[in-house]
This record gives C-alpha cells, structure tokens and sequence, in this order.
C-alpha cells in the first residue's frame, strides 16, 4: 500500500456539490490579499472537484494550471476579454468553429479590438500581417472545424513572439493526444472539454491552460463573468480522462481507415484527413505529428452538393446526425446546417468549406461495420441522384 494514500482516501474523485465554504483564517487572509483567488471558499472562483479536473487536463496539455468554464466558447471568450483591452488587435486563422468565427468577426471588435484574419495555412500571410501593426494575440485551431487544416504551431510562434504577442492554440480537434501546443511554442490552450477530453456527449465544458500567471489572470473573469463550470460536470470529465487515451487511439485509428476508404469512393470528391498522402498540410504533419495519426474527424465532400450531403446523413444507419463530436458514437454533421450554418454561403466558401462537406467524428463503433453503413448510404443517395 502507498504509504502516501489514507486507507480512508477514496479512490474517485468526491463531488463537492456545495456553492459555498466555511470561511477561516486562511480564506480572508486570500480575499483580502489575493482577490480569494487561492483558497476555496465559493464555487464561482474555486472548487475541490473542478479544481482536480482542471489539474488533470493540465497534466495531459504540459501546462503549469489550468482552469475549467462552462463551455469551449465560454474559454474562448474568456481568455480573448482577458487578455484584450480596447485599441487591441488580433490576428486569427481565417478557418474557425463558426461561432469562434463570430466572436472575432462580430463582438471583439464592437469592443475596441481589431481583429484581422489571414489563412491558417499560410506563413508568409501571417507574417505580413503581424508586422503591419502591433499584435497583442495570435489565434488559430490546432486542426480547424471542419476544414481540418493543421496550424504550422512552430512557425506561428516564432512569428508571434517576435511581435510580442500571446499565441493562443484551440486544441479541441487535435487533443492532447495528437499534439501538445505548449510544448511547440504555444503561449495558453483552449478546449470544448465537451469533445474529445469528455467523449460521452454528456456535458457541456470549456478549459483554459498555459502558465499559472495567466490561469490566474483567467479564474480571475472567471469570478465577474460567472462562467464556472458545475462540479458535477467537472466529475463527469475527470471520469472520462480515465479512459481518454485508450478512446482516442481506437478512434485515430478508425478515422484513418475510414479517410483511405473514402478517398477509394467515386461518390467522394474529396477527403480530407492528415494521415493521407493528398492532405494538403502533409508537411506540416510530418513534421508535428505521430506517424498514421491525424485525429479522430474526417471531413470529405460528397458529389451532389448540400442537397445530397443531407441525404447522406439521413441514409446512415450506425452514425448519427448531431452536433457535437468527439463521443464514443459517431456522429455527422453538414456544416453548412449546422456548425457554420450563420454564415452565408459565400462565407463558407471562402474559408474552404465546400458544398456536400460532410464532418465525420469517428466513435467507438467496429470499423468493418462504419464502413459497410457508409457503402449502403453512397450506394442509396447516388441511385436516387440518378432518378431526379
């Protein structure tokens, strides 16, 4: 027996199911001192069990802390009003979850921050566009929804560092597992903690991680904007990270074979995935990620447009159509209904998002079986192409 461990300690991670502390000594020493931001008297700024969760994805992203909130936007939006003032500018990989795209596009500017956006892919654009002005933050996504571009991490931040800016990585789609940000040059890292680091499509939660300095710029607008997360989510996501490399090798590994076998289809037009020697980043990959492995999301393009792309989804049996990604079933989505449907489509086509784009989150399921559903689907949609 460790003789660190109390015969009495539990071996799960207890529910602190409480909204506030008994206050002593030590605690309004920290409220008068430190903004109580170090001692747990209050579950808006601190809890046992969020605290556990966040320290555990910390572990797993090689970062110094990290802290949850309610929702991968709301770490997104946190971290960009924490770090931005009025008169800041942004720089941010044109390629983003749709409503990170609104965030930069449409609110941060409201509040005083320019924010310029220049292809995720593209260093020379980058580089160009961080010397016209100064930069206060860098943002891009490891791997972009849907499109899949994968950020050249080191590149960026030789560039944002030599601006003197902060470079901000969103890791949701890439996970920990395939990429650490931090350990490539990156400054903080985001996540929808709902994906991959949860993967049973059963909360909704967002985490911040980087240096224990900005960690605790954030708890601190955490505290004023109210977007803590419950600790009953945050058990369920520590529960999950039990199982989190296990679930997400089996999913690489389907989603792999999947992306070889749709690129063999005459129904696809495109697939798009990193493990495949047409992946247009295949350099990049080379060089920043594992041999044969790319993420558990394929996205590919269907010939027949939106249209057919719709009848697809509806033609699968085993995955199911959602929003979300990331679970142990797989799901699909269109992007152009659901992840970027506030765009207008001229919008989406210029960030790469084509008509009959199709975004595969690969789950648990037997591969044989995905890819006998995915057989029947093409083989359905196409005979009724013909007859219209």
């Amino acid at each position: 027996m460790d003789p660190k461990r109390s015969r009495s300690a539990p071996l799960v991670q207890p529910i602190y199911q409480s909204t506030t502390f008994v206050l002593d000594d030590e605690s309004y020493a920290d409220l008068l001192e430190n903004d109580g931001l170090d001692a747990v008297w209050y579950t808006r700024v601190r809890n046992p069990t969020v605290d556990a969760t966040g320290a555990e994805i910390a572990r797993l992203e090689g970062a110094d802390a990290a802290v949850m909130t309610s929702s991968g936007m709301g770490a997104i939006s946190t971290l960009m009003l924490t770090l931005c003032r009025a008169g800041d500018r942004v720089v941010a990989a044109r390629e983003l979850y749709g409503d990170s795209y609104e965030l930069f596009a449409r609110y941060l500017p409201r509040l005083g921050v320019e924010v310029d956006f220049v292809a995720a892919a593209e260093l020379d654009q980058w580089q160009e566009t961080l010397e016209r002005a100064p930069v206060r933050v860098v943002y891009a996504e490891a791997l972009s929804n849907p499109q899949l571009v994968l950020a050249d991490i080191p590149g960026l931040a030789a560039l944002a560092h030599a601006s003197g800016a902060v470079l901000a990585i969103d890791n949701t789609f890439a996970s920990p597992r395939l990429l650490q940000p931090l350990s490539l040059g990156a400054d903080v890292v985001v996540h929808s903690a709902t994906k991959f680091l949860n993967g049973h499509s059963d909360v909704v939660a967002g985490v911040i991680a980087g240096s224990s300095a900005l960690v605790k710029e954030c708890r601190r607008s955490i505290m004023t904007f109210g977007s803590c997360l419950d600790p009953h989510a945050a058990y369920l996501v520590l529960r999950s990270l039990k199982t989190f490399g296990v679930r997400i090798d089996r999913q690489m590994a389907s989603a792999a074979a999947i992306a070889r076998w749709l690129e063999e289809s005459p129904e696809v037009v495109r697939v798009i995935h990193p493990t495949l020697d047409s992946y247009a980043g295949a350099d990049v990959a080379r060089r920043l990620l594992p041999p044969g492995e790319g993420g558990g999301i394929v996205s590919f393009v269907v010939a027949g447009g939106d249209e057919r792309a719709a009848r697809l989804m509806r033609a699968l049996e085993l995955p199911t159509e959602a929003t979300s990604l990331g679970g142990v079933e797989t799901l699909i989505s269109a992007p152009f209904n659901s992840s970027h449907y506030l765009m207008a489509a001229e919008e989406r086509a210029a960030i790469g998002i084509e008509p009959g784009m199709l975004r595969l989150s690969v789950g648990l399921e037997e591969p044989s079986e995905l890819l006998a559903d995915l057989g029947r689907a093409l083989a359905k949609t196409a005979t009724a192409a013909a007859r219209h």
